[in-house]
């Protein structure tokens, strides 16, 4: 006797392109992302509490935690991952800002913090220290001890606010 699948087909945004799949009743976002759609930039929490943030992507630009959302519930949702954040080739300013304030280090928690980052700036323009400190809170780096990538985040904001300047957008 075959087994019976549990499971719907969802149909969501994931990086600005509409993408219908059928996911399984207990499938989770970073399985479908990581195995199924190649897309290795969140990282597989070590632990089952995703207590680390590494698996943080941006749901309906909220950050949420990958490892435990359920496939299924992103009907219809805004999935925004770090393979998505470049424009083309060229580098979103909080990527830039990563690498020139030198916030990386082994990488592993970088996607997970640059996603929480652009949540943060998407709402708050001009943050200060303790906002981006709050803000990245839930995402851990064994590394770097948070200063560089506070700086990055800090410095990412400036450049977003003067090319919104230059470009006459209201911030």
């Amino acid at each position: 006797m075959e087994k019976m699948v549990e499971g719907k087909s969802i149909t969501f945004i994931l990086n600005g392109k509409e993408l219908n799949i059928f996911v399984e009743a207990n499938e989770t976002l970073i399985d479908v992302l990581r195995n199924r759609l190649g897309l290795t930039g969140a990282k597989d929490e070590t632990s089952d509490d995703g207590a680390s943030g590494v698996s943080t992507v941006l749901i309906n630009g909220k950050p949420i935690i990958s490892s435990l959302t359920l496939a299924i519930e992103l009907d219809g949702k805004k999935v925004d991952t770090i393979e998505g954040l470049a424009n083309n080739e060229k580098l979103h300013p909080l990527q830039k800002a990563f690498i020139d304030k030198d916030a990386i280090q082994c990488g592993y928690c970088i996607p997970a913090q640059i996603m929480t980052a652009k949540a943060l700036l998407d709402i708050n323009s001009d943050p200060t220290r303790q906002d981006v400190q709050e803000a990245i809170s839930g995402n851990m780096c064994r590394c770097t001890g948070y200063q560089a990538i506070i700086n990055a985040i800090l410095s990412a904001a400036k450049t977003m606010r003067e090319k919104r300047e230059i470009n006459g957008e209201k911030i």
